[in-house]
């Protein structure tokens, strides 16, 4: 699912609400995520996961196309752990 579909979803199952409503709440949504871990915090949605981030050491690369060595820098990344539910869904066990 993109985003312009769950938007879709979203205001078919919620008649009251205008397209760019959801799509505001969407937006909402996802930049707080985004804002919460930029700052270097966790964002937990009970029963469906939490979102953290996790350091990547500096370390050395290559290219490629040409084999050469490329220095790649120190970073952050997104981590996502799903919740127990989800977990179990995906394993057959909540249907």
């Amino acid at each position: 699912m993109i985003r312009s579909e769950l938007i879709q979803r979203l205001a078919e199952e919620n008649k009251d609400l205008t397209l760019m409503e959801v799509e505001r709440i969407v937006e909402l949504f996802f930049s707080e995520i985004t804002e919460q871990l930029a700052k270097g915090g966790r964002v937990e949605l009970r029963g469906f996961g939490a979102f953290t981030t996790r350091s990547r050491e500096a370390r050395m690369g290559r290219n490629p196309r040409t084999g050469e060595s490329v220095d790649i820098k120190a970073k952050k990344v997104p981590f996502f752990k799903p919740g127990k539910e989800i977990r179990e869904r995906l394993n057959g066990g909540g249907d």
